[in-house]
């Protein structure tokens, strides 16, 4: 730590309100859409998730950086959070295999973080109006600059993010002599989606987000993935025509959240900001198909229309949120192809649902078969 005594530290939102907190030490102005996660525990994955890419998340439990941090414990190469609001932040940690302090963690990166906020006050104001654009400023700037460079922050609304966050050249993951092959789109893919994967005998072709059908289909994949990631999902416009031919192919296919939107905009189904979106790993799923409740780990603030989806010929739910009723899963009636808004590879957080890795591989090798 930098300080002995630790500067003050703002967050503005769009709409005018202020919280005031502390700096944790490292300096510097940090713009993003507000949310918040009410995971207990989990922050590193958190805080690498490619799907958090352009927002300021605020973390509901009072204690973070207390187990420090652990490369085996990232979703991506770097943090992918704009900014960190938190109550109380831990420059000690005491598990015995973490290898570094989160304040090192942020400091190479030059991630900016605000503490000692009223995180509950904080939350309950989001929750009341809703996600909005921000700003965490800890380096002296006034409050009239950072209401100017603020209103100049484009709206999560309409906002593609897929290619801040894709791989920039195709890569592979796992064994090459696995049974089955899968070509991945990466839209801000989670490195434990690929490990599910892998130990399910799968060799994954990861391919950037603008990659053509053809060059897909070029890898003579047994089956086709959609993954999640940042932004709005209606301005994919390619990446919606992708997913069309994949559909075609009658080869199987699986999507997870940002990917599940997509599936749902190719077959013509529009997607809506929401409120508040959905983000922790305590999140009420009821499966429609089996009758029984799941907990899910999610993260998306878009979200496919429901009424549209139940007037659908050919689509139907198979899951939806308990607590609101938006739709968490689908599959199409005449082809190999469904999908989930949330995150069934997330680790810390529940195993509920990883299931449907194996129900993709089921449907993969039924369709070897035939």
């Amino acid at each position: 730590m930098k300080y002995t005594t630790r500067p003050q530290a703002i967050l503005l939102l769009a709409d005018g309100t202020i919280f005031y907190g502390k700096s944790i030490g490292i300096s510097g102005t940090t713009f993003g859409e507000v949310c918040f996660n009410t995971g207990m525990t989990g922050y590193q994955e958190i805080f690498t998730d490619p799907s958090y890419f352009g927002q300021i998340m605020v973390a509901t439990n009072p204690h973070i950086g207390n187990y420090g941090v652990n490369a085996n414990e990232v979703e991506s190469e770097k943090i992918m959070i704009s900014g960190l609001v938190c109550k109380n932040f831990s420059f000690n940690h005491s598990r015995p295999d973490s290898e570094s302090n989160l304040y090192d963690y942020f400091e190479k990166q030059n991630l900016i973080c605000i503490s000692d906020v009223d995180t509950r006050a904080l939350v309950s104001y989001i929750r009341d109006n809703g996600a909005q654009n921000s700003v965490i400023s800890t380096d002296g700037t006034s409050i009239e600059e950072l209401k100017i460079q603020l209103a100049n922050v484009p709206d999560m609304k309409g906002l593609e993010l897929a290619s801040k966050v894709s791989t920039k050249e195709p890569y592979f993951f796992g064994n090459e002599n696995a049974t089955f092959k899968i070509s991945a789109l990466d839209l801000g893919i989670k490195r434990n989606i690929l490990r599910n994967l892998a130990k399910r005998d799968c060799y994954i072709k990861v391919f950037p987000y603008n990659t053509s059908f053809d060059e897909l289909k070029a890898f003579n994949s047994d089956g086709y993935f959609l993954s999640n990631g940042p932004g709005d999902p209606e301005p994919l416009f390619q990446v919606q025509e992708t997913a069309k031919q994949m559909i075609a192919s009658d080869i199987p296919v699986f999507g997870i959240c940002l990917g599940h939107q997509i599936i749902g905009l190719a077959n013509g189904i529009s997607t809506y900001k929401m409120f508040n979106g959905h983000r922790g790993i305590n999140h009420p799923v009821m499966n429609v198909l089996t009758g029984k409740g799941e907990i899910t780990s999610q993260n998306h603030g878009f979200a496919v229309n429901r009424e549209e989806l139940e007037n659908h010929n050919d689509l139907e739910i198979t899951h939806y949120h308990i607590n609101d009723n938006t739709v968490a899963g689908m599959r199409m009636k005449s082809k190999n192809c469904f999908s989930v808004q949330y995150h069934p590879e997330a680790s810390p957080g529940p195993h509920d649902s990883s299931y449907l890795f194996d129900e993709f591989i089921e449907s993969i090798k039924k369709n070897v078969m035939i």
